[in-house]
């Protein structure tokens, strides 16, 4: 009787896995990294707005001392979207301003901040996504920028759902 090592199992199930979700070569080389992103920058902006809306009223709520509120986290994304757009162009910008407290202006912000990003990005040619910037202080390249801040707006959008749950509020897009 024949044994079949453990390792050997787990190994090939693994590839399998991998193989059978990857999307084909075709798929990947149809869309760019700059449409890639872009998309990307539409999805979030669709969901953060989405929750600035069903969120209208609860924009102080937080779920301790210390922590950021509804409206603050929705500040900052907008915030982010600025500094991200100012690196990307070298005009800087994007920080300070006071903060959005109004629903339909903070709606509006969101969506304009991610519009103006995706056309940036958008705008960008492959070397473009090469060239290096300084972010926060670290040294990286356009793409990296882009994806490290989109990084952290997807923690800030799981946030953000919580907040919403912990007040009854289901996000629009899980109806």
């Amino acid at each position: 009787m024949r044994t079949i090592r453990i390792g050997s199992v787990a190994s090939t199930l693994a590839i399998v896995a991998a193989v059978s979700v990857a999307p084909s070569h075709a798929q990947l080389a149809s869309q760019t990294p700059q449409a890639a992103l872009a998309k990307e920058a539409g999805t979030l902006s669709d969901k953060f707005s989405g929750l600035a809306r069903v969120m209208a009223g609860k924009y102080d709520w937080k779920p301790g001392e210390g922590v950021r509120s509804v409206g603050d986290v929705f500040n900052l994304i907008v915030t982010e979207n600025g500094v991200l757009a100012g690196t990307l162009t070298g005009e800087g910008g994007g920080r300070g301003g006071a903060p959005i407290t109004d629903s339909e202006k903070m709606q509006a912000a969101l969506k304009t901040s991610y519009t103006n990003l995706k056309k940036i990005i958008e705008g960008l040619s492959d070397s473009d996504l090469k060239a290096p910037v300084k972010l926060f202080g670290m040294d990286m390249t356009k793409e990296s920028a882009i994806r490290f801040l989109f990084g952290d707006q997807h923690e800030h959008l799981g946030q953000s759902i919580a907040y919403a749950r912990s007040n009854g509020v289901v996000p629009p897009w899980s109806k």
